[in-house]
């Protein structure tokens, strides 16, 4: 997939591009299924399949205290684009200058004179250009004239609701990992690098990987079953996926302050994982944090805890689930 940041930076002329345009964040099945039809229609038609998308996200700048927490980082939605085989990703930063460019404007010379597409398919509430002006109507009417048909995707529903990044948001926030997974369409993953913890874990037996995550959202406190995937080279191998169990919260058992850890436990596994950088991603919650009398009560509920996620992941993966869709 070529990736190129902000049309400016368009140096050639795209091959029939088939194009979508909006945030995509979380590339969730409503945005797969936009995706699908980009990427099927360039097939059938020998172009390409194009995704215009904005950075930062334009809220975050119009509305700095209001923005999303976001489900995906720039990276991950990069790798997950790729997987999807989308052949090209236009990144246009997003400054309050541009976020003042009139509709009309925005349609005429960032989309048809700079990525001229010869169709453009978007989601049924997308909206553009200054103060969210644009309308759909605007882009069916001159989509033809400018030389580009405007096909509009309706929503995926799931459970009879919609499927949206909101939705995503609050289900992750009450830490329901597994119907966030039937929206997402594979599990939801955070990412950061293994850093030095107070080695409670070890002490009880089971040593965890404290993961400094990078993401802006995470689930709810609580433990969950996992998959701890290597994302750089070393020992073990880069890509190598491990069982886990996580421990989300702030470790009431031992009276810690309020900030919340990410910790995982490799299941069965034996070796260093300090400086790693690591995606955990959520299968199914195992339980609510709570507190217990003390260390021994926590060690035998954290042995009960190690037995259910690993029950939960070979479920999982009997099933023929994946970890990254792609």
């Amino acid at each position: 997939m070529e990736l190129i940041h902000g049309t400016a930076e368009l140096r050639r002329k795209l091959n029939r591009p088939i194009l979508t345009i909006g945030n995509f964040d979380g590339l969730h099945l409503g945005h797969q299924t936009i995706l699908d039809t980009v990427t099927g229609r360039a097939r059938a038609l020998g172009g390409e399949s194009v995704l215009y998308t904005f950075d930062p996200h334009p809220r975050k700048v119009l509305q700095p205290n209001r923005g999303p927490e976001l489900l995906v980082d720039l990276d991950q939605k990069v790798e997950l684009l790729a997987a999807a085989g989308l052949d090209v990703l236009i990144v246009e930063p997003f400054d309050l200058a541009f976020a003042k460019t009139p509709p009309q404007v925005f349609i005429h010379e960032y989309i048809h004179s700079r990525i001229a597409p010869r169709e453009v398919y978007v989601g049924y509430d997308f909206h553009f250009g200054r103060d969210r002006e644009g309308s759909m109507r605007l882009l069916t009417e001159m989509g033809p004239q400018l030389g580009f048909s405007v096909t509009i995707i309706p929503e995926v529903t799931i459970h009879g609701k919609d499927v949206n990044s909101t939705r995503i948001r609050e289900l992750l926030r009450a830490g329901d990992v597994d119907e966030a997974r039937q929206l997402l369409g594979r599990p939801f993953s955070i990412r950061g690098p293994v850093v030095q913890g107070d080695q409670r874990g070890r002490q009880l037996g089971f040593p965890t990987a404290n993961l400094a995550s990078e993401n802006e959202i995470r689930p709810a406190a609580g433990v969950y079953a996992c998959c701890l995937r290597m994302l750089d080279e070393g020992d073990p191998d880069e890509g190598t996926v491990l069982p886990a169990v996580a421990n989300l919260g702030s470790r009431p058992t031992f009276n810690e302050s309020a900030v919340s850890s990410v910790e995982a436990h490799a299941i069965d596994f034996q070796g260093d994982l300090y400086g790693r950088h690591v995606e955990l991603s959520f299968i199914d919650r195992i339980r609510k944090e709570r507190k217990f009398p003390g260390p021994d009560a926590l060690r035998e509920q954290i042995g009960r805890d190690v037995g259910e996620a690993d029950n939960r992941l070979r479920a999982y993966f009997q099933a023929g689930n994946a970890v990254l869709k792609g």
